[in-house]
């Protein structure tokens, strides 16, 4: 159904985030990870995404990797003015320096 919705509003980067969750959601970290990297292309802007696939790479043991998206959200949500997921972002980021 969330996929039906993607391709009725392929300008809107909400469906495609339930994809993206959904996905973690059933297990295929893998594929939301893949799911969220599309949305960082195609809405480099819609900061949610950042956390949720930093903390996805967490899970898959990719430390690194979550680095790397999480510091790239921090640039986004400061670029567009969104004090709270930046702050939600720095608290996930700075639980990365202790692994």
């Amino acid at each position: 159904m969330l996929r039906s919705f993607c391709e009725k509003a392929p300008g809107d980067p909400f469906p495609r985030y339930g994809v993206a969750m959904e996905l973690r959601r059933g297990g295929d970290l893998a594929g939301a990870v893949a799911a969220f990297a599309a949305m960082a292309t195609d809405f480099p802007d819609y900061v949610p995404q950042y956390l949720m696939a930093g903390q996805t790479l967490r899970e898959m043991g990719d430390v690194p990797g979550a680095r790397t998206v999480l510091d790239a959200g921090i640039a986004v949500a400061t670029r567009v003015g969104n004090s709270h997921a930046r702050g939600e972002l720095q608290s996930a980021r700075d639980e990365l320096d202790g692994l």
